[in-house]
């Protein structure tokens, strides 16, 4: 289900492109499984079709989305997309832990800290 925040300053496609994202990755859309159609999310979210459609252009030029001409557009191999955001969270964590030391930062107070900030994500979600 996509909720969208119009107080969010973020552009609605965007919006919709993280939800789908999100969507994806959970495995509430499956891989190679059918999108909605532009005019039926659309009329879903109650939104003009040119924002599903830009937030679906998106999505297929990152590698979530790909169109069969006449068919629709179909979810992605996730897998690899979820693993290259790993590799990402993973070069992105090394960089907080060198900023760490710079800081004297502990060992255990860094992972203390990524613990809280863990539990409090998941709680937000």
């Amino acid at each position: 289900m996509i909720l969208l925040d119009y107080k969010d300053n973020r552009p609605l496609y965007e919006q919709v492109t993280e939800k789908l994202q999100e969507l994806m990755l959970l495995g509430v859309l499956e891989e190679d499984s059918q999108m909605p159609s532009v005019r039926g999310l659309a009329v879903d979210l109650s939104i003009n079709p040119n924002t599903i459609q830009r937030a679906y252009s998106t999505l297929e030029r990152d590698g979530y989305l790909y169109t069969i001409k006449g068919r629709g557009s179909f979810v992605g191999n996730v897998g690899r997309l979820r693993e290259s955001r790993k590799h990402n969270l993973t070069e992105h964590l090394g960089m907080l832990a060198d900023n760490a030391v710079r800081l004297g930062i502990t060992r255990d107070e860094f992972v203390q800290m990524a613990v809280a900030g863990y539990d409090k994500g998941g709680r937000q979600s």
